[in-house]
């Protein structure tokens, strides 16, 4: 009997020697409520949530350094992202304004404005913010036509560039969304790239940046897939803040952010999104997307 437990007490010792540690390979880190942020003592810690233009391990790798940037930089206070799984956690979050901070597409930002926060800043770049369209190369798909019928995937139903604006322009080119065309809502942006990729929809709804960070991984994407069509640009994703975040830590994370790209530490951090800068916008600089929104709304489907 002693030699049993003698031995159940040796194999329990070498299996817990052979388990995986954190650093190795099969690890994941918490992508709700925790992040990587520098933390100080005594700092006042702000959330800052970012949509989910990624799905989230691909979300923390690429915002992550930008919050550790702006905990490191400003004195007495740390940020920490939060990530969401999908759009409906998100919008989720935002209306109950859980975060301080948040970077929300163009269409959460307009309702953000009108839930209690205000827009300080936005992403540049406003000719990437568009909607793409991606079929096999080995497709029998040649004209907009030739997707009645067919099934095509999208993030979310409520993500600006990746599908109104893709699902507008067809509308605009004789698609009925809701009656010609079977639509696949997948979750994330690579979700979407990578039902058309296996065959399961005959195209894919997504938008600029996730596709080019996506093929730097995958090149065999790139090798299989084209973009067949694209939308016209809209303003891109904004940077808001809660109202009763004080309007010193707002100028303060303004100022880093807008000169990012003059430093080579900023400009790593904003490579990694597809980004080449950040620049100064308010509440107004968004009444171009209510406009689209009501277009949209009346011409294609009801938003909610």
């Amino acid at each position: 009997m002693r030699l049993f437990i003698f031995v159940l007490m040796l194999i329990s010792v070498i299996t817990s020697c052979y388990q995986k540690k954190p650093n190795e390979s099969g690890y994941q880190p918490s992508f709700s409520e925790e992040s990587n942020q520098v933390v100080k003592n005594n700092d006042i810690i702000y959330s800052f949530g970012v949509h989910p233009l990624h799905n989230p391990q691909r979300l923390f790798k690429t915002f992550n350094p930008l919050l550790q940037y702006l905990s490191k930089n400003i004195q007495g206070v740390g940020f920490k992202l939060e990530t969401s799984k999908n759009y409906a956690s998100y919008d989720k979050k935002l209306a109950l304004k859980v975060f301080e901070f948040a970077l929300p597409n163009p269409y959460q930002t307009v309702l953000a404005i009108d839930n209690g926060y205000n827009v300080f800043a936005k992403m540049a770049d406003d000719e990437s913010f568009k909607g793409i369209i991606l079929i096999r190369k080995d497709s029998a798909i040649t004209e907009i036509q030739d997707l009645l019928g067919k099934a095509i995937s999208y993030p979310a139903p409520t993500a600006l560039a990746a599908t109104m604006m893709p699902q507008y322009f067809l509308q605009q080119n004789g698609i009925n969304i809701l009656k010609d065309i079977d639509n696949h809502y997948v979750g994330s942006q690579e979700s979407s790239i990578m039902n058309v990729f296996v065959g399961t929809t005959v195209a894919a709804s997504t938008w600029p940046p996730p596709w080019l960070a996506l093929i730097k991984e995958r090149p065999e994407l790139a090798e299989q897939l084209i973009v067949k069509w694209q939308t016209p640009h809209l303003i891109n994703n904004g940077l808001i803040a809660r109202k009763d975040v004080p309007a010193k830590i707002i100028d303060e994370v303004r100022g880093l952010l807008i000169s990012l790209h003059k430093t080579t530490e900023g400009r790593e951090i904003i490579q990694k999104m597809e980004l080449s800068s950040f620049e100064t916008a308010d509440n107004g600089s968004y009444d171009i997307v209510r406009s689209f929104l009501h277009d949209f709304n009346e011409k294609v489907r009801p938003i909610k």
